[in-house]
């Protein structure tokens, strides 16, 4: 299977990747202005390096990381693909699956996302969460690998 048969994840998923960045680069931020401030250093030393890196991080790297980002739910299992640097790519079959959970942070409830975390036997790779899905679409994966699974023990 190609990256190219993975859905993508909800579009508001790269809104709420930018606004957990910009929360993060808040300090880095308020400690470059402080720095200025001071004027240890020539003017524009520390916050202009500062303001293209929190612009990059804020801007550029959540839609890089929305974009190798994907799901394929298939009749039998779940795949997973994410990352940059290290990509990783998990399959889980329902057969293995024990508990399904619909995850709502403040975040994800502002951009009306949710994130579906399956727990699986074993201890290597026991939880995968597939974040960034539309609060209906999570809920409706959860039923459908849930009845999928009912199916199977039947």
């Amino acid at each position: 299977m190609d990256d190219h048969s993975l859905t993508p994840l909800h579009a508001n998923h790269v809104k709420a990747l930018r606004l957990s960045a910009a929360l993060t680069a808040t300090p880095l931020a308020f400690a470059a202005l402080a720095a200025e401030a001071l004027g240890l250093l020539p003017s524009g030393a520390v916050l202009l390096p500062a303001l293209v890196a929190i612009a990059w991080y804020v801007v550029r790297l959540p839609l890089r990381r929305y974009r190798v980002r994907g799901y394929h739910l298939g009749e039998d299992r779940l795949r997973v693909v994410k990352g940059l640097l290290v990509r990783r790519d998990t399959v889980v079959p329902f057969g293995r699956v024990q508990h399904i959970d619909v995850e709502r942070g403040p975040i994800e409830r502002l951009f009306g996302l949710a994130t579906l975390i399956l727990r699986t036997a074993g201890t290597h790779n026991a939880s995968v969460a597939l974040p960034g899905l539309g609060e209906q679409d999570a809920l409706a994966m959860r039923e459908a690998i849930r009845e999928k699974i009912r199916r199977d023990m039947a």
